[in-house]
């Protein structure tokens, strides 16, 4: 087990600058930096403007699984960041709304909420470890609300959608994504399509970043990404990704008694990112015997100093973003994930190696067909 190379988060270059671009092209307001590399790409006005995610795709994964001379890689316009924590709570709500994770605060797959005093996996509403309801209403959506970038042109009389399986028609399949988005592409107007896909993600947790059923996908998804920019006229599509993957070796939380003694509740945000309330009393030892067990393997950082680094984002954090955030922040720098749960991946994502942070841009316009922005 061996230190990684460590990319931490830049604020002027990464996925929460893109739909800032977003906002500009379409003429409105932007809450952030907007993304260089995307910019030269939007001097020009498209008919259609399509974002499509490709979850886990990350760079490494990207140059690994496909040919250098494929669609994906031949239009490669460059690599930049994702956010902190490199994971698809945080990552995707950045690249929805723009804003920076201090900002939105949605953190990381299990957040706690101090409204109910409970860590809450955030997606689904659920007390952690559990599939119980933590309340009668949407905590997330509750207390850390957010307006995204669709909502935004669409508000100021233009036209933006959002294509996901989890949102009406549903599609279950990468081609009813595409489908979906060469539809909204044939209407007449003027507009944006967010587009999420939910691969290859799923493969990688379960099958890791080397397995064949991974490069499989990827081959297809890349091929259907293809058949879909042949058939579109002015239209620019940006490929990217939340996060990247790394394979990793595990423990369990739980396993360490002396150490769980310490806190308050359970860890919390991600297995490569745990977010510690420490007992009072408890924090010297606590330091010293997290480091003792850990600290070749897990950077134990005070949480303020971590806000002082703004390692969430440079922008104003919500006004909830302190109190859902504990003491310390355990930050992966090698291979080794923390469970405190009953899920245990092959590959797993959310701090800042090279392979967790760093994303692919690739451009498509009119077609498939690679245009010099100069």
């Amino acid at each position: 087990m061996t230190k990684k190379n460590l990319v931490w988060p830049d604020y002027e270059n990464c996925l929460a600058n893109l739909p800032n671009s977003i906002l500009n092209h379409f003429g409105q307001p932007t809450v952030g930096s907007t993304l260089p590399l995307a910019d030269k790409y939007l001097q020009k006005e498209y008919k259609n403007v399509v974002l499509l995610l490709l979850d886990g795709m990350g760079q490494r994964i990207l140059d690994s699984c496909l040919e250098e001379q494929g669609l994906f890689r031949k239009n490669l316009a460059g690599t930049y960041r994702s956010v902190f924590l490199s994971t698809t709570v945080a990552a995707t709500t950045s690249a929805m709304s723009g804003l920076q994770p201090c900002e939105h605060s949605w953190l990381g797959w299990e957040c706690y909420y101090p409204q109910v005093n409970e860590n809450v996996t955030v997606f689904f509403n659920t007390i952690q470890g559990t599939k119980e309801p933590v309340a009668d209403y949407n905590v997330p959506w509750t207390v850390t609300p957010y307006e995204n970038v669709m909502h935004k042109i669409n508000k100021a009389g233009g036209h933006a959608y959002t294509c996901a399986p989890f949102l009406e028609p549903f599609p279950q399949s990468f081609e009813g994504i595409c489908a979906q988005i060469k539809a909204l592409c044939k209407q007449p107007e003027r507009k944006y399509i967010y587009a999420y896909w939910n691969q290859p993600d799923g493969l990688l947790h379960r099958n890791g970043c080397t397995s064949a059923v991974v490069k499989e996908e990827l081959m297809l998804l890349e091929e259907a990404v293809k058949q879909l920019t042949a058939e579109l006229e002015d239209t620019i599509i940006f490929v990217t990704a939340d996060h990247g993957h790394i394979d990793t070796d595990y423990v369990v939380w739980q396993d360490y008694p002396k150490l769980a003694d310490c806190l308050v509740r359970l860890p919390s945000l991600e297995p490569r990112v745990l977010n510690f309330f420490v007992k009072e009393g408890k924090h010297a030892f606590f330091e010293a015997e997290f480091n003792k067990e850990f600290g070749d393997k897990f950077l134990l950082m005070p949480m303020e100093e971590a806000i002082e680094k703004k390692l969430f984002g440079t922008g104003t954090p919500h006004e909830h973003f302190r109190s859902m955030l504990g003491d310390y922040l355990a930050i992966a720098i090698s291979d080794l994930s923390i469970y405190y749960n009953e899920e245990r991946w092959v590959s797993m994502h959310g701090s800042v190696t090279e392979d967790e942070m760093l994303i692919p841009l690739i451009v498509l316009n009119k077609g498939s067909q690679k245009e010099d922005p100069s």
